[in-house]
């Protein structure tokens, strides 16, 4: 399934699909395109159907791009297998808040 990302709401962004390395970049495009429209955003991530390494990627760049615009971001529904690979590598405390 093809990663996809849209709005959902006021502040609210819900994304589906896949979040590995095939569509991370993609991903990278299309999440930055949506969180640069707005101050505050809240990403469900309940959709996800897998996700690696390079999706956990994704969502740090998400949060690096909104930090630098001074907006907020957050995740829910966080898949498992994405907070796995984010608690070994030291980034748990960024994708949950």
């Amino acid at each position: 399934m093809p990663f996809t990302i849209e709005p959902a709401g006021p502040e609210r962004l819900r994304a589906s699909g896949e979040l590995d390395f095939a569509t991370a970049a993609a991903a990278l495009e299309a999440g930055l395109a949506l969180i640069a429209t707005g101050p505050r955003w809240t990403v469900d991530l309940a959709g996800i159907t897998a996700g690696d390494s390079a999706g956990v990627a994704v969502l740090v760049e998400w949060l690096s791009a909104a930090a630098a615009r001074h907006a907020s971001l957050s995740f829910e529904s966080v898949p498992s297998q994405m907070l796995a690979i984010a608690r070994i590598s030291d980034l748990e405390n960024l994708l949950v808040s």
